[in-house]
């Protein structure tokens, strides 16, 4: 269900990034295994991301799956690893479809390659796609994106002395623009090493909302909300 509201008095943010939370307590609350709740988990996200295109948005990105989530049971890794194949690989149609280009975010190591392979194709089967970008960050951690890019930059044997933010951004796992609005659902303030570098001038939006039960209707409000805020970048207010 959509919200009532004209389109054209919201502010669209380029780039919404979204820390996937409440999974696990969602399920606990209706009685059911962590694993039901990464499954509803999942199944939102796909129609989550088309909304939010269809919204104006540019790029989705997701953060789906920590460096520090291997920490978890086995049993809950091995079905997390589960749904990202089964994600990536039965859901082909639906990226291209919706004309949504994949891409991710984080280390390959200790990725099953089963989960490399689902993720490699769907990157390359959906390149040319032009509607939107959704970028998965899987196995993902800010402070290892930031470590990762000073050895990129090390062996490329750039010139450290008059390296500008802007070009350490391109050794970042993506080349994208900094994220505009930053959602964490299920009420959690804090970024839990997400997108750091990205982040920096980010609007955040903490709604209590579980990720399965965040649906279009309330993105929508989340987008009011983005539309209400004076965004300085640093400055102070009449300074």
């Amino acid at each position: 269900m959509e919200t009532d509201f004209d389109i054209s008095q919201v502010k669209i943010p380029q780039h919404v990034a979204v820390i996937v939370d409440g999974n696990g307590r969602w399920a606990k609350e209706r009685g059911l295994t962590r694993m039901r709740g990464h499954d509803a988990g999942f199944e939102n996200l796909k129609a989550l991301a088309k909304h939010m295109l269809k919204r104006g948005i540019k790029i989705a990105s997701f953060y789906v799956f920590s460096t520090e989530n291997f920490k978890r049971s086995a049993e809950e890794v091995s079905h997390l690893m589960d749904i990202f194949v089964t994600l990536y690989k039965k859901n082909l149609r639906f990226f291209n479809e919706n004309n949504i280009k994949v891409v991710f975010s984080g280390r390959d190591e200790p990725l099953p390659p089963k989960v490399m392979q689902a993720r490699d194709e769907l990157v390359a089967e959906t390149a040319q796609n032009t509607g939107g970008i959704v970028n998965f960050c899987l196995n993902y951690g800010g402070r290892a994106e930031i470590v990762d890019a000073v050895k990129k930059i090390a062996a490329s044997g750039a010139d450290v002395a008059n390296l500008t933010e802007e070009q350490f951004g391109k050794y970042l796992y993506q080349d994208l623009p900094d994220v505009d609005f930053m959602i964490r659902t299920s009420g959690e303030q804090r970024l839990s090493n997400f997108l750091l570098w990205q982040n920096s001038y980010a609007e955040f939006y903490f709604p209590e909302t579980k990720f399965p039960d965040f649906h279009e209707a309330d993105f929508d409000r989340a987008l009011l909300e983005y539309t209400r805020r004076d965004r300085r970048f640093g400055m102070i207010k009449n300074a």
